[in-house]
């Protein structure tokens, strides 16, 4: 049995929902989380410019616009620095199917070879953890675990450290204190199956 490992909760605001028809990354955010402590004062927030006109409709989710991301760094600046950033670290995104859909399209827009760590994903884990829930959303488990939700929401540091705080509670609540047991409840088998 080993301990939990050091994660890297993160969260990407994007153009729209699908990463394979040309949404892009727009923002990106990551908080480490050491021995069970939300390291706050340790965070990554970037804004991406994502080279094409952001969609009213995203505008109106995430509050970010094209006058915000004017003079942003691109994905293939920003991506490096995360993945720096998040170096020897699991991943862990709440409906991580979604991150990770755009993370790896993204990468290939970096200069040489881009690995990308394990992620793992809240949402499944909610699956696992309350099996008779229909709903798992941030906002809904956010609020079945009695965690408040930022006035910020759909902001990816926001939303990220909303996140650790929901991974540290059902940790915590479901005695989860091994990667064997966390990876299988809350692991990406393959993008496909998230």
């Amino acid at each position: 049995m080993s301990a939990l490992p050091t994660f890297t909760i993160f969260d990407v605001e994007t153009t729209g929902l699908d990463a394979s028809k040309g949404d892009k990354i727009i923002e990106i955010a990551g908080v480490r989380v050491e021995n069970g402590v939300i390291m706050e004062d340790y965070s990554f927030v970037e804004l991406v410019n994502p080279e094409r006109m952001i969609p009213w409709e995203a505008k109106r989710v995430n509050k970010i616009d094209d006058a915000d991301v004017a003079g942003a760094p691109t994905i293939d600046q920003v991506l490096p620095r995360f993945l720096e950033f998040a170096g020897n670290s699991t991943l862990v995104a709440h409906n991580a199917q979604f991150d990770m859909s755009f993370l790896e399209v993204e990468k290939q827009h970096c200069w040489g070879y881009v690995e990308l760590p394990e992620c793992l994903c809240t949402m499944r884990l909610s699956k696992s953890v309350f099996p008779t829930e229909f709903r798992h959303n941030l906002d809904v488990l956010s609020h079945r675990l009695g965690i408040s939700l930022p006035e910020a929401r759909h902001r990816a540091l926001p939303d990220v450290l909303v996140t650790a705080q929901v991974l540290l509670k059902m940790l915590k609540d479901n005695k989860i204190e091994t990667v064997e047991e966390l990876r299988q409840r809350a692991g990406l088998r393959a993008l496909s199956a998230a």
